[in-house]
């Protein structure tokens, strides 16, 4: 797999060995990637460099879909693909709602979100062009 575009991924986790596990799996696409460990962080990282997509967990310190709408104000053209271990089908409907471009529960399949991944980037370089 392969993007036509690398970028910057922003990758938004809690759990540390989460996020490692994340960062690392997309490292051999040529993404540089930037890491939160929580939303305020990821706010933060935004404010100083919007990223061509986010990756980011939905429950976590200063997260929930409050969280997900101030992350589609800051960076409203960016994909973002969210993750959650307390999903249900009323939790998914409004987060898509709220504008996440591709939702995942717990356990993820990583070769699942490595393909979201390429394919909302490969969107957003068609989009642009």
């Amino acid at each position: 797999m392969a993007i036509k575009e690398p970028g910057v991924l922003l990758v938004v986790e809690d759990d540390t060995a989460m996020r490692s596990l994340i960062c690392d799996e997309f490292w051999d696409l040529g993404l540089r990637i930037v890491e939160a460990g929580d939303g305020d962080e990821a706010l933060e990282r935004i404010t100083e460099q919007t990223p061509d997509l986010i990756v980011t967990d939905l429950r976590m310190p200063a997260g929930g879909l409050d969280y997900v709408a101030r992350l589609r104000t800051l960076a409203p053209q960016c994909p973002i693909i969210l993750m959650t271990a307390f999903g249900d089908p009323s939790v998914r409907t409004e987060a898509l709602q709220a504008g996440v471009t591709a939702y995942f529960s717990k356990p993820v399949r990583m070769s699942e979100l490595k393909a979201a991944v390429i394919d909302a980037l490969d969107h957003k370089t068609e989009a642009t062009d």
